[in-house]
């Protein structure tokens, strides 16, 4: 199991109530590309990766992804720290105010709650690995996104650590897709093995 450090990954310290620039980054909390997802999704993938070293990499991304869910929640509880009912009503915050007052909820930008349908663990070790590339691009373009919106100097730095951080999570995905091709090439999985493709695509 995991040895849990009582640190975030990258420090968040956010001086300035704003349940705007909150409501905005909880996309990254339980949107569709958020942390929550990924980490759940890498750590449900893990089980039938059928490479040994890529189940590691699965494991050590999806606990990363955890702690990434960890800053996004702690960024959005700062913002929205001592808000007064003046700065919900005057910010758009009020529909989320209403539900959960200031509590974390995993929801997207647009309101939409977290969804496991999101997840994507399909058991093929080609497939995931393809989805979880995909994955990694989508959240970066959700920093991204963030990042053209936001001005506050407070809240733009753990914003890029985080983007740096799926840069990273592409790459090494893109070389365990490598070594799992090779992996499964030189056990004869069917994704490479052209009698089963006769089999199966019979005329």
């Amino acid at each position: 199991m995991w040895n849990y450090e009582k640190r975030l990954q990258f420090p968040v310290k956010i001086s300035k109530c704003n349940p705007k620039i909150a409501q905005q980054i909880i996309s990254q909390y339980g949107g569709p590309d958020g942390e929550m997802s990924a980490s759940m999704r890498y750590l449900a993938q893990r089980y039938t990766m059928p490479v040994k070293r890529v189940g590691g990499l699965l494991t050590d991304i999806g606990t990363e992804e955890l702690n990434h869910m960890e800053m996004i929640c702690a960024m959005v509880y700062q913002l929205t720290k001592n808000l007064t009912p003046e700065q919900v009503k005057a910010s758009g915050f009020d529909a989320y105010y209403i539900d959960h007052t200031t509590g974390l909820w995993p929801q997207a930008a647009g309101g939409l709650p977290q969804n496991a349908i999101e997840y994507q663990s399909k058991g093929d070790a080609l497939t995931d690995l393809y989805e979880d590339l995909a994955a990694e691009q989508k959240a970066r373009t959700v920093y991204d996104n963030l990042l053209r919106i936001i001005d506050d100097p407070d809240v733009r730095e753990p914003l890029k650590f985080l983007r740096a951080r799926e840069i990273v999570h592409f790459q090494r995905f893109g070389e365990a897709l490598e070594m799992t091709k090779d992996s499964l090439n030189c056990k004869n999985y069917y994704f490479f093995n052209p009698e089963f493709d006769k089999q199966i695509f019979k005329k």
